[in-house]
């Protein structure tokens, strides 16, 4: 794991500026002075020593950029601070050459802060799974295809088997990518059910569509022996909401059968998330555990090329943390993955709009998917696939005109 964890911020107003430097505690003067500085690139960290903090402010300084710190860093009568590097890209690449001769784990930070430059500039244009490459040229469809009772929006709708073999050849023929076939509701306040049940209510549903499916057939679970199955009867993608935190054996699974993985986001488990919603700095905790959960993948074998992110839209946050996370997603363009959200239907679209059915939440739908492609998203996590398709197509296209 990235000792240091760099990541781009996105300020895109001086009122968006100003509120990360009070968040870091950053003297009152020095935010007059510093905000004019970051129409440039800014770079976040967090949890720095007052001595790493104050040489990289006087090598910023030095270069013609800056280093905003918290009020005591100086005369380090602070314990640590976060801290935000504002420069240009050239200023910031010669941070690094200049960090290699210094001491206090700066060299590291300097090799970290050099992989980030090259990743920012690096848009990834394929996903890997272990049957095909799935090119990102286009922005990626998956449908959802809940084989459960109780999933908080379309909960028994598929639960029989034969309507799901049927949702699921309709949802490609309406233009899906890959359909996400689960046996478990991860709702908020949902409940676990064994690997035996979930398995019963996929497996042969995976097993049905494998033969029949030109897309790509992925399967929603934390559990590893659940997993093991799907990808035995045809399924080619795992989709952890964990990011492999729940099941230390899923990790190694991946890396075995080289499926693709999609790591989200959360905290706590289904039953108890939404208990747990207040963020310190959301965007930086959001990296930190993706972040964990790569070093996991990574140290299990698994290929970076096989790989996708997801912040976990509606998974221990509220509306507001979800609103704030699709604002600042192309934070996470720093990791150089493929990003996944999945904000279709979730509550916080109900809460904005005033729509608590979920079937009245389409045009919000709509909104977040499109600022998801516009902010970065290559794979979109949906119910209305043939609507949600034209949508991402139609930002795709705005986008690269």
């Amino acid at each position: 794991m990235a000792r240091f964890a760099p990541r781009v911020l996105v300020l895109p107003t001086p009122g968006d500026a100003a509120h990360e430097l009070q968040r870091i505690r950053v003297d009152s003067c020095g935010i007059v002075e510093m905000v004019p500085k970051m129409r440039t690139l800014c770079i976040g960290l967090s949890g720095l020593e007052c001595r790493q903090a104050n040489i990289l402010k006087q090598e910023m300084l030095s270069l013609g950029g800056d280093a905003a710190v918290a009020r005591g860093t100086v005369a380090c009568s602070i314990t640590s601070t976060d801290c935000v590097l504002i420069g240009t890209a050239k200023q910031l690449a010669r941070l690094c050459r200049k960090l290699k001769s210094q001491p206090f784990a700066l060299p590291e930070l300097g090799g970290e802060l050099e992989s980030l430059l090259v990743r920012i500039d690096t848009v990834p244009s394929s996903w890997q799974t272990s049957r095909r490459t799935l090119s990102l040229q286009r922005p990626l469809i998956m449908g959802i295809l809940n084989v459960t009772p109780d999933s908080f929006s379309d909960g028994g709708h598929s639960f029989d088997h034969d309507r799901a073999f049927k949702k699921a050849l309709l949802m490609e023929a309406e233009g899906a990518d890959i359909i996400d076939i689960g046996g478990e509701s991860t709702r908020p306040g949902a409940s676990t059910v064994s690997s035996d049940e979930e398995s019963a209510r996929i497996i042969p549903v995976i097993e049905r569509l494998a033969g029949r499916l030109k897309c790509a057939i992925s399967v929603d679970t934390w559990k590893g022996d659940v997993a093991d199955r799907a990808l035995s009867a045809g399924a080619e993608i795992i989709n952890d909401i964990s990011g492999f935190t729940f099941d230390p054996q899923m990790a190694g699974l991946a890396a075995a059968s080289g499926a693709g993985v999609v790591l989200m986001h959360t905290r706590g488990t289904p039953d108890n998330m939404q208990q747990n919603t207040a963020y310190y700095d959301l965007m930086a905790e959001i990296a930190t555990g993706l972040s964990a959960s790569l070093a996991r993948a990574h140290e299990a074998g698994v290929s970076d090329a096989c790989i996708a992110i997801d912040p976990g839209i509606g998974f221990a946050k509220g509306a507001a943390s979800n609103l704030e996370l699709l604002r600042r997603l192309s934070e996470l363009s720093s990791f150089g993955l493929p990003i996944l959200t999945g904000p279709s239907r979730k509550s916080f679209i109900g809460t904005v709009l005033g729509r608590e059915q979920t079937d009245d939440r389409l045009f919000g739908t709509a909104a977040a998917v499109a600022l998801s492609v516009s902010h970065g998203a290559s794979i979109l996590r949906v119910h209305d696939v043939r609507a949600m398709r034209d949508v991402a197509d139609m930002a795709y296209a705005i986008m690269r005109s």
